[in-house]
Order: C-alpha cells, then sequence, then structure tokens
C-alpha cells in the first residue's frame, strides 16, 4: 500500500462517536496525507458531550478547514482534484442526504462530488438498530459507488481500550484508499500473536 499525494476530505457530522473523525484528522496529518475539514453544526454539539476539546482544536488538526455553508469551497468541485472522502461518524440524516443527491451542506455536497466523480466515499454510519428504510439508503449508495463502514469493533484483536478500536476502525477505512496506516494489528491467520501490542503512538 501507498499513501495518496492527493488530499482525502474529512466529514464530520453530528452522529455520536466524533473521535472517530478526531482520530482520523491526527492520522493523516502523521502520515503527511493534506485533509481538508467540514464539520456540521450537529457535530459541534456532539464534540461537546463526548469530549473536552474545543471546536478550534478540531480544527488546529486539519490541513484546511472548510465552513459547512460555503457551498463555493474548493472541495463543491469535481475540477478540485481529491483521492476521495470519509465521513466519521455519519449520521443517518447525512447518509440520507447524500443518497437522495438533494444536499444542503458543504459535507453532503462534497460527497456528492466525490460520488458522481467516481472517487472512494467511505461513510462510517453510526446508528443502531437498522430499520428498513436506513437498509434500502445503505444499498442504495452502494449501488453509487459508496462504501458503507459502520465503525463495528474487531473483538479478534483483543483491544485493551478504546483508542484501540478506533485506530483499528480508521486502519480499515484508511486500507480502503490504498494507505497503511501502520496503527493496528492485521488478522496474519488463526495463529496469530494475540498478545502483541499494536504499533505504540505517543503517549
Amino acid at each position: 500500500m501507498t499513501n495518496p499525494s492527493k488530499p482525502i476530505i474529512v466529514g464530520i457530522s453530528g452522529a455520536s462517536g466524533i473521535i472517530l473523525g478526531v482520530r482520523l484528522l491526527d492520522i493523516l496529518a502523521t502520515l503527511g496525507i493534506e485533509s481538508h475539514l467540514v464539520m456540521t453544526r450537529s457535530a459541534q454539539v456532539t464534540l461537546a458531550h463526548e469530549t473536552d476539546l474545543k471546536v478550534s482544536d478540531i480544527r488546529a488538526r486539519a490541513s484546511v478547514v472548510h465552513q459547512v455553508d460555503d457551498i463555493g469551497a474548493s472541495i463543491s468541485s469535481g475540477s478540485f482534484p481529491t483521492a476521495g472522502m470519509i465521513v466519521a461518524p455519519c449520521s443517518i440524516r447525512s447518509m440520507s442526504e447524500i443518497a437522495s443527491g438533494v444536499t444542503s451542506s458543504l459535507l453532503t455536497r462534497a460527497a456528492d462530488v466525490v460520488l458522481k466523480e467516481r472517487r472512494r466515499l467511505v461513510l462510517l454510519v453510526r446508528e443502531t438498530p437498522l430499520h428498513l428504510g436506513h437498509l434500502r439508503t445503505m444499498a442504495e449508495l452502494t449501488e453509487m459507488g459508496a462504501v458503507v463502514m459502520p465503525p463495528v469493533p474487531a473483538f479478534y484483536i483483543r483491544p485493551r481500550s478504546i483508542d484501540e478500536i478506533v485506530d483499528h476502525t480508521l486502519s480499515r477505512a484508511l486500507d480502503l484508499f490504498g494507505i497503511d496506516a501502520g496503527i493496528s494489528r492485521r488478522w496474519t491467520g488463526s495463529k496469530m500473536d494475540v498478545a502483541a501490542k499494536p504499533a505504540d503512538r505517543d503517549e
């Protein structure tokens, strides 16, 4: 796997699990990959509930920050080259807007652009349980070329912290872009050394 030279758009919606988007920005920065952040107003509310971070702390992690109502931003046009977009976490509302093509914010507009340009779109949809409407929308998005990737923990790595669960999820999401983040253990067969410690982060 090799890291792309093109930027990756990071969308953060108001669903629970905002740490996914925050950590993703940190990983991209460590890998030297340019990130373009667009964060909804609902995400700012979730940030206050789930962390002690401020909006400015999140924006400081991104290479470029776009306002959610700036429909004229670079990422609103297919002529701006990107490797694609990860929405982490992705709310049901954002998912539904993307599927319909009727977008009301820069986050969903940017996702729509990624789809129309046949670039990689990964949606970490954070909702459970799912009703039939949700499932049908996910099927529609899959048919359109998106990857619907609910952040489901992998317990074979025997995670010892939320951080390890988050890193494994994001490692798998970045795999879809051909990026080896080197932050989590991989399955190597039934004789895998589950006691091995994953790549250390700065502590």
